[in-house]
């Protein structure tokens, strides 16, 4: 008898005891669930603090690894008069880069018609690349003066060279481009008369304004180069652009290869003033 009212006052106890503590683990898991973005936000604070970093470091940081460093171009000789590309020309044409290319810093001049002599010949021979130079991930910009002072050219991944076993070469990271001055006008806040208005733009100085025309994977003559000219893209016999054996004349037609406008001032035939092709990276 005494033995049953043993048992029966333990089992009691025990129940008890379990219900207390799962009241116990509910409250608290209720309590440590109540407010989750509270310890999320806690823990980014805390690592903020550790670091010693603050948003607006992060911001910074963001915004340097943004900015791309200055172009330097090596290859003019003091003697050199008419000097096609400037810095800030570079730092036009260079946003259509692949990214990869838009990070060297040093353009290097490999061709000019004023240093070298008006010769595709000899265009062709400073071009090559070197051993060093043939796995190496750079870029070529060809840079055209035309009679109407009309700056434009094309962007390739290759070097403008005859081959001997393909015809077109280059790949989709190939554009053309152009270059013109417009003028950079700031409009004032306080005009008077219509006449201040004018001389205040007539005082603006000039910029330039950068036009690209991409691959549009229409057709994959990106590159044709032979003894007698070079060219950058093609479609129903015209070219992007084309310049003879002499670099003394060319054509630049709209063609599907890079969906362009004529480059020239000149119009679809130009006389070419200057010509340079430069090395980037």
């Amino acid at each position: 008898m005494f033995g049953v009212k043993d048992a029966l006052y333990k089992l009691g106890r025990s129940l008890t005891a379990t219900e207390d503590s799962l009241s116990s683990n509910g409250d608290s898991s209720r309590n440590s669930s109540k407010n989750p973005n509270d310890l999320k936000q806690t823990k980014t604070e805390s690592n903020l603090d550790s670091k010693g970093d603050t948003w607006n470091d992060i911001n910074e940081r963001d915004n340097e690894m943004d900015m791309l460093p200055q172009v330097r171009l090596i290859g003019y000789l003091p003697t050199t008069k008419n000097r096609l590309l400037t810095v800030e020309m570079c730092d036009e044409i260079r946003m259509l880069m692949p990214t990869r290319i838009q990070l060297y810093n040093e353009w290097t001049l490999l061709y000019s018609l004023e240093q070298h002599g008006a010769s595709l010949h000899s265009l062709y021979n400073n071009v090559t690349p070197s051993d060093e130079d043939v796995n190496r991930r750079i870029g070529y910009v060809t840079v055209i003066k035309d009679r109407h002072n009309g700056i434009f050219g094309a962007y390739s991944n290759e070097p403008l060279l005859p081959h001997e076993h393909k015809r077109y070469y280059g790949n989709g990271e190939c554009f053309l481009w152009k270059l013109e001055k417009v003028p950079d006008v700031r409009i004032g806040n306080n005009r008077e008369t219509k006449e201040n208005e004018e001389d205040e733009i007539n005082q603006n100085e000039e910029k330039w304004q950068f036009v690209g025309y991409p691959y549009t994977g229409v057709n994959e003559f990106a590159i044709y180069c032979t003894s007698e000219f070079l060219s950058m893209g093609a479609g129903n016999g015209r070219y992007g652009l084309w310049c003879d054996g002499s670099l003394l004349r060319g054509v630049s037609y709209p063609c599907q290869t890079y969906g362009n406008e004529p480059l020239s001032k000149e119009g679809e035939k130009f006389h070419i003033m200057g010509l340079e092709v430069w090395r980037v990276g």
